[in-house]
C-alpha cells in the first residue's frame, strides 16, 4: 500500500504555510483528492491509497501569497512524481515568491 503526505514552508518567513490548497492529480489530470494544509503546513494523508503509476501534487500559492500582500510569480505549483512501490511517499516544498524547491522526503 502507498500513501502520500505534503508539507510546505515559507523560506522567506521561515515557518511551515498554512491554509494552502494542495490537489492530486492522477496520470489522467483527474482530481483524486484535495486537501489544505494545517497550521504546521502539512496535510499527514493525501489521495488514500496509490496504485504505480505518475501523479501531480498542484499548490495554490498565489491565494497564500496574496493573502498576505506578497506579489509573486508562481501563483501555483505543480509537482510530478512516479508511485513505484507500496510506500509511503513525502512531497516537501521549500517556497519563496520567485523560487520553489522539492526532493524526495522520507
Amino acid at each position: 500500500m502507498s500513501t502520500l503526505s505534503t508539507h510546505v514552508l515559507d523560506a522567506v518567513r521561515g515557518t511551515p504555510a498554512a491554509g494552502i490548497g494542495v490537489t492530486l492529480l492522477d496520470a489522467g489530470g483527474t482530481e483524486s483528492a484535495s486537501g489544505t494544509t494545517d497550521a504546521d503546513g502539512r496535510i499527514a494523508a493525501l489521495g488514500g491509497e496509490l496504485t504505480p503509476g505518475t501523479y501531480r501534487l498542484r499548490f495554490d500559492t498565489g491565494p497564500y501569497f496574496a493573502a498576505r500582500h506578497v506579489d509573486t510569480f508562481y501563483p501555483e505549483v505543480t509537482i510530478a512524481f512516479t508511485v513505484t512501490d507500496a510506500r509511503h511517499y513525502h512531497v516537501p516544498l521549500l517556497l519563496s515568491p520567485f523560487a520553489f524547491s522539492t526532493y524526495r522526503g522520507s
